[in-house]
């Protein structure tokens, strides 16, 4: 696994927050739509798998993988979708999506209609750590995405998922132990965990929390040969994360410089090329 190349295109994904790349009105694109507890972010790529555009927005519409606010969702989605097409001077009509291992039938379907609802038609459903393989390659091992919500996992060999879970405890449980622990909003506890600078500060606070993610993990692993795992969403920027994981599981464990990019990439990846 060579991170550097996952952390080179992470990084150009970043860049595409505030720039746009040029798109001809007739280029292919690859759009994915990640709609998670805490963020919902739009990634636009072209025919050559490069990034050009990235949209992002605080919300909490989604709890634990399901849509709790489907008119919300709708129209922040559809808010993203105007703000790319606009920056890109085209018109963004399909999308891939995912949703954490194990989610029902029904709430796939809502999650699909939250994108079909602002304007796009879904081309692709799986699951987050898979769709993160789509960025990391990984050919052996466990993805680990952990987002505002819950803590899912893909086990994989020989480059396919033979078994996925997921549990509800993710960083929205981080930001409350912080609420509860410094007296404040829960708004104001996700700044300060947002805060790099004071990571160290509140890791103490947090530690039980992550050491309770890492027992989840291993729970699933446990009688398999599994030899590496690879920690992305959004949760996993809390830095050191992996060395509380690595401690509990005894095997090691890896992180991209930037984990928060890598699903949200992964699901565009895995979209059908519009026009095809």
């Amino acid at each position: 696994m060579d991170f550097s190349s996952v952390d080179r295109i992470i990084a150009d994904l970043e860049t595409c927050l505030e720039t746009t790349r040029e798109v001809s009105p007739t280029e292919e694109l690859l759009v994915g739509v990640d709609l998670g507890t805490a963020y919902i972010v739009l990634v636009v790529m072209n025919s050559k798998r490069e990034p050009v555009a990235c949209a992002m927005e605080f919300a909490q519409v989604i709890k634990d993988g399901l849509v709790v606010d489907y008119i919300g969702a709708m129209t922040v989605v559809k808010r993203l979708k105007a703000q790319l097409e606009e920056r890109l001077g085209r018109e963004l009509e399909k999308a891939a999506i995912a949703v954490p291992p194990g989610t029902g039938e029904s709430d796939c379907k809502t999650h699909g209609y939250v994108v079909e609802g602002a304007g796009m038609e879904v081309t692709n459903l799986l699951d987050e750590p898979t769709a993160a393989n789509a960025v990391l390659g990984v050919e052996n091992g466990v993805i680990v995405d952990i987002g505002g919500g819950t803590t899912g996992l893909s086990i994989l060999e020989n480059g396919k998922v033979v078994y996925v879970a997921d549990e509800a405890t993710g960083g929205t449980h981080l930001s409350l132990v912080l609420s509860g622990a410094y007296k404040v909003s829960f708004e104001e506890a996700e700044d300060i965990k947002k805060d790099n600078s004071r990571h160290k500060e509140i890791f103490a606070s947090v530690r039980p929390v992550i050491q309770k993610m890492a027992t989840i993990v291993k729970a699933h692993i446990e009688g398999r040969n599994i030899s590496s795992v690879y920690l992305v969403g959004g949760t996993c920027c809390l830095t050191g994360m992996e060395t509380v994981f690595e401690k509990e599981l005894g095997i090691p464990v890896h992180k991209p410089a930037n984990p928060f990019l890598v699903t949200p990439m992964g699901i565009a990846l895995s979209s059908v090329v519009q026009g095809e």
